[in-house]
């Protein structure tokens, strides 16, 4: 799993049939400091997560193992809002 913040979103209205009705967010990298890191990935959103939230997404074959994203072509899927987030003992991120 990964850590990332959800910056935009992505549509687009010419996709595989399977892919119908999924929404798609753009994720930034989070490094473990909570710093914006390199890197980002467009995931499906299988949570209801919203702009400038913390998730936790997964990708590669990761992606595919779950009831939301069974037998659809993904690569990238958040699947957890984070309300907290703790490292040794300093919140790093807790929702508002």
């Amino acid at each position: 799993m990964l850590l990332g913040k959800v910056i935009g979103t992505v549509v687009a209205t010419q996709k595989d049939e399977r892919l119908e009705g999924v929404k798609f967010l753009i994720v930034k990298n989070i490094g473990l400091e909570g710093a914006i890191a390199d890197g980002f990935a467009v995931a499906v959103d299988a949570v209801g997560a919203g702009m400038g939230e913390i998730v936790l997404y997964a990708t590669g074959s990761a992606a595919r193992q779950t009831a939301f994203t069974k037998d659809r072509p993904t690569d990238a899927i958040i699947m957890a809002i984070v309300d907290v987030w703790d490292l040794e003992g300093r919140i790093i991120y807790q929702k508002e």
